[in-house]
């Protein structure tokens, strides 16, 4: 089992016996930990106090006039949210238990806390998925549930990597407030190349997990010209595609308690399409406008980073008038590049035959 992921807070949690994580105190303080919460020399005395009090006893009952005596409305706003988002995860019982809420099939779930504390979360609950895994390339796709990507394209092949630590690179040639420094006094930055995770490096995520630092390869088919203008399509093997399609078939399966097969794939050719689904915001637009027949630019479709297929292992599971249909999924990066997937989509918009609890 290695340990990935440290920022995630996965250590200090337990699960219960369906294997949902359960909260613990341990986990709370890895919240007040962070920069948003922990003060700062200019914090008044009463905000070291309430973060003093809620690190001693993070489910601390705290009253509105305590709230209110914090010199700065900055924090005084992150401790709402803070508070908001504790008694909501200790009365829902279980880290997915509280997700599921916040995303309702039925259109009841309402959402009071920011997209950080969603996405630590996801992130807390893929590590769960994963655990156990050794398999460098799935761990690598699953930061993808919870970390915004960057996507690169060239000579046909597409990058997928993070959006913080590509724009931190750019920005100060990956030596942080030191290369802002440098770079504020025009002085020249060092050249670094993020690694391309592969076979022989593969080792090397483990060591360098936290830091998000490793490329990864989204290309499933690679195209060879032959003669006569014959033009030979293999799919790779070690696709990071085909890895995040797995991380999708364990997300599901563990909230929703149903199998399901996913694989990428490279067009829709359905006439009987009856179901999709984008698992961002891009490519939710862009399937609803080719399933209603829409004219759709071809600079906007160049956005599309890949299609998958999902079929249900078993059809009883599904809504009956679209049992045994296959289910197509999106994913798609913004005009700037930017790819945010929204794992609470295959929760949502599956056409399950009923909903489980």
């Amino acid at each position: 089992m290695h340990n990935f992921w440290p920022s995630s807070g996965f250590s200090p949690l337990q699960r219960n016996p369906r294997g949902w994580l359960l909260p613990t105190d341990d986990y709370l303080r890895h919240f007040l930990a962070r920069p948003e919460l922990m003060p700062v020399p200019e914090s008044c005395q009463a905000e070291r106090d309430l973060h003093a009090a809620l690190t001693n006893s993070p489910s601390l009952p705290v009253a509105p006039a305590r709230l209110q005596a914090l010199a700065d409305e900055d924090a005084r706003s992150s401790y709402r949210h803070f508070l908001a988002f504790r008694d909501g995860l200790l009365a829902a019982g279980t880290l997915e238990a509280y997700y599921l809420g916040l995303f309702a099939r039925d259109g009841t779930g309402v959402i009071t806390i920011p997209p950080l504390f969603i996405d630590l979360l996801a992130q807390a609950i893929v590590h769960n998925l994963l655990h156990e895994s050794g398999d460098a390339y799935e761990v690598r796709a699953g930061e993808m549930l919870f970390r915004p990507q960057r996507i690169s394209t060239q000579d046909g092949q597409v990058l997928s990597g993070d959006r913080e630590v590509i724009d931190m690179f750019n920005e100060t040639g990956g030596l942080g407030d030191f290369g802002r420094f440098l770079a504020d006094a025009k002085a020249p930055l060092r050249t670094v190349s993020l690694q391309v995770l592969g076979e022989a490096n593969a080792p090397d995520y483990w060591r360098q997990a936290d830091r998000h630092a490793f490329l990864l390869d989204l290309t499933h088919e690679v195209s060879t010209g032959l003669s006569h203008g014959l033009v030979l399509k293999m799919t790779r093997a070690r696709s990071g595609l085909k890895a995040l399609a797995g991380v999708l078939q364990k997300w599901v399966r563990h909230f929703l308690g149903i199998g399901v097969v996913i694989r990428p794939l490279q067009k829709i050719d359905d006439e009987a399409w009856r179901w999709h689904l984008g698992l961002d915001t891009e490519a939710t637009a862009l399937l609803n406008d080719l399933y209603e027949g829409r004219d759709v630019a071809a600079q906007r479709l160049s956005r599309l980073v890949s299609l998958f297929r999902l079929d249900f292992e078993d059809s009883r599971e599904m809504r009956a008038d679209v049992a045994g249909k296959p289910v197509y999924l999106g994913l798609m990066m913004n005009a700037e590049g930017v790819l945010r997937i929204k794992p609470q989509n295959l929760l949502v918009n599956l056409p399950l035959r009923a909903w489980m609890q």
